[in-house]
């Protein structure tokens, strides 16, 4: 290879990584957001019926309110399945470490009711659809660490974009 061929691709070479480079950051950019700042979620299943729908909604979650620990009674949160660490699933958040929830404890069954003190550095949770989800009637209270993000913004479908109220307890 000539030198006069050299100088033609230097231009092409700082050209292709001035690129690559932009492509990086931008990549970055999306993780870091992602990651810390706020991210989309699918809603699917019966279990936060009748605030999202049953064959899914999408909706975005903020990161910021978990790592100030600005969460709040009746926030919908997106958190990681205390039975399946893979599994995120979304439910309304409705005991704080130190508050005592009344909970409905049989599914089905609206009569009998059980009290529980939630520990510290954990929350109660329960889906809106109190007969078919699994939430912390089940499992218990869950480690406030296992909560990843509020659920603030339905993106689609278009009829229900718009807000996620905070269901006053």
């Amino acid at each position: 290879m000539g030198v006069g061929n050299l100088k033609q691709l230097t231009p092409f070479v700082k050209e292709a990584f001035q690129q690559t480079l932009f492509v990086a950051k931008f990549l970055c950019g999306i993780h870091v957001t992602n990651s810390y700042i706020c991210t989309f979620a699918l809603t699917q299943g019966p279990s936060m019926l009748p605030t999202f729908n049953l064959t899914g909604d999408l909706v975005l979650a903020e990161r910021l309110s978990t790592r100030f620990q600005k969460m709040q009674r009746g926030d919908v949160v997106l958190m990681r399945s205390p039975e399946n660490p893979r599994k995120i699933v979304i439910k309304r958040l409705t005991g704080m470490g130190g508050d005592t929830v009344k909970y409905v404890a049989a599914h089905g069954n609206n009569d009998k009711q059980d009290t529980i003190v939630v520990p510290d550095g954990h929350v109660w949770i329960e889906g809106d659809n109190k007969f078919n989800t699994n939430d912390s009637r089940k499992f218990g209270p869950v480690p406030y660490g296992l909560v990843q993000g509020r659920v603030f913004w339905t993106v689609w479908p278009p009829e229900d974009f718009g807000s996620v109220g905070r269901e006053v307890q």
